[in-house]
Order: structure tokens, then C-alpha cells, then sequence
């Protein structure tokens, strides 16, 4: 179904998604007064907040370049994937204080089961969502979409380790591990927000395409660029949805402009029909520039 979904679709689907679940954690705590349910409920208040910021994101990434930016606006979703990293990295901090406190005035555990069941279906409806928002961010190529599945997934973890750690304490009366799973649950997403954050700014920074999709573009110019002598000086960046690939492709000095244009649409066209979204540049040099390596045409 995440292939007939756009990206604004999605993330309008998960403030839903992240709303009955809020809800769903907060009765499983109030249920059960658990304080590691109650960390597993404000990591999913953090949910919420990263799903209303990919949906502003989206859908301003999705504008067409303007005379400001006339690269476009994809880096917006970078943007809304830091601050949903902030937020978790805040939501894990106020966690590990309540956990630390818990520690300090340790309660019986009589939690009834209704309570956990509830968790439970709270962490199904999660696990679902995060694997869609995961195939269709990778699809999309949308960083939002992308954090948006992995902090879901990490919270599927989180509500598994809290349910069994919750089970265990129901049947040896070891009321210590309820404070102890929700330190474990705070470290879990701490360590969480870090990797949106790093994973985020990397994008901000201008990472080249990965060593897969490099191959994948030099394979197309090996193919296309035939009746050129040489391309080299390959360079890719990612922004979002849109990959700018720019290279220098060499050509007899003695041919025309003309023909020298018709091998710049031929590859373009090639690069466009296999990456929808790339954003190709092409300087073209006479033969005096061939260099020692590069990619030869076909």
C-alpha cells in the first residue's frame, strides 16, 4: 500500500498513527502505574511531535525552486529529522529523571495484565507503521519519512523490552525492575536521537550518493555517453529526494556544438530515466583535457 501513498500521505498517517498510540500508552500507564509505561508513553509524545514537523517539512520540500532557492527545497526534511533528534534525545533525558527517581521509592509490583495487553497492541500498531514509513522513505528517498520509521522502530524495541522485563517482575515480585527497565528504556532512546541527529546532519553537509549508487551512475555514462572520448571528475551529492550529479565529459575539440549537446541529452536523458530525481551538470572539454583515469564510453 506504501507504493500508492505519497510522502505528504504518510506523514499525515503518522500524527494519526502517533496520536492512537500516545493514547493507547497513556490508558496502559494510568492501568497500571508502571513508570516504565510511562517512559514508553513520552517517547511516543516525542512521536507526535516529529510527525507534525515531517508533515510541514514534506510537504515544504516538495516546492518547486524559486529565484531564493533555485536548487529547490529538499534539505527542508534534514531539517525537521534534527529536531525530531533533539526531541528525542529531551524525551530520553526527562525519562532517565523519572527512572532515577522511581528508583528512590520503589513501589509493589501488582500491576494487573490489562494494562500490558493494551502496551502491547500499542507496539503492533507501531511495528506496522515503522516498517511502511521504512520502505517508503527508502523509496522516496525522504529523510523525514526515513527517521520517522527508524524512531518508530527503535520505540517497537523499546515497548517489546519494557512488556518482557514487566512480565518478569509480575512473576518474581521484583518490583526494582520497573524503574530499572525505564533506565534502560531512557539510554535506549538517547542513543536513538543521536543517530537521527548524526545521520540528519550528514545530510546538511552534503554527503555524496553511496559507493551503490556511484557504480549505478557510472555504469549509465559508460553506456550513454558514447561518441565522447572520456568522463571524469564524477561528483554526487544527495539532497532529500534530489541526487545532483556533476561531471566533466571529454569530446574531440574538431566537434561541433551541436553534436557535443546531443551526447549531454542522450546521457541526461539516461540518468533521468533511472533516477527520477537527479539533477545532472555537465561540462564538456576538448580532448586536451583527457585525463589519466576516468570513465570511458561504450
Amino acid at each position: 500500500m506504501h507504493q500508492r501513498l505519497s510522502a505528504e500521505q504518510l506523514a499525515t498517517g503518522s500524527i494519526l498513527i502517533a496520536l492512537a498510540v500516545m493514547a493507547l500508552k497513556v490508558a496502559a500507564w494510568m492501568m497500571t502505574g508502571s513508570v516504565a509505561l510511562l517512559s514508553d508513553a513520552l517517547e511516543s509524545l516525542v512521536n507526535i511531535g516529529g510527525a507534525v514537523m515531517a508533515w510541514f517539512a514534506v510537504r515544504y520540500a516538495q516546492r518547486p525552486p524559486d529565484t531564493d532557492h533555485p536548487y529547490g527545497h529538499h534539505k527542508a526534511e534534514y531539517f525537521s529529522a534534527v529536531i525530531e533528534g533533539i526531541l528525542i534525545v529531551i524525551a530520553a533525558l526527562v525519562i532517565l529523571h523519572e527512572a532515577i527517581s522511581a528508583l528512590t521509592r520503589p513501589a509493589a509490583a501488582d500491576w494487573g495484565a490489562a494494562g500490558m495487553v493494551v502496551n502491547a497492541l500499542a507496539m503492533l500498531l507501531n511495528l506496522a507503521w515503522a516498517r511502511m514509513l521504512l520502505l517508503a522513505g527508502a523509496r522516496l528517498k525522504s529523510p523525514a519519512l526515513s527517521a520517522g520509521g527508524r524512531h518508530l522502530m527503535s520505540d517497537v524495541w523499546t515497548s517489546a523490552g519494557v512488556l518482557a522485563g514487566l512480565g518478569l517482575a509480575l512473576a518474581t515480585g521484583w518490583s526494582v525492575l520497573d524503574p530499572l527497565l525505564a533506565l534502560l528504556v531512557g539510554v535506549n532512546i538517547l542513543r536513538e536521537g543521536w543517530l537521527v541527529i548524526a545521520a540528519s546532519v550528514g545530510g546538511l553537509m552534503d554527503t555524496a550518493a553511496p559507493a551503490e549508487e556511484r557504480a549505478r551512475i557510472e555504469e549509465i555514462l559508460h553506456a550513454s555517453a558514447n561518441g565522447a572520448m572520456q568522463v571524469h571528475g564524477l561528483k554526487t551529492r544527495r539532497a532529500g529526494r534530489a541526487l545532483f550529479v556533476e561531471f566533466h565529459m571529454v569530446v574531440d575539440g574538431a566537434m561541433t556544438v551541436r553534436a557535443a549537446h546531443d551526447i549531454c541529452d542522450r546521457v541526461e536523458a539516461a540518468l533521468r530515466a533511472a533516477i527520477p530525481d537527479v539533477q545532472p551538470v555537465i561540462h564538456v572539454e576538448p580532448e586536451h583535457k583527457l585525463e589519466p583515469a576516468g570513465i570511458a564510453p561504450r
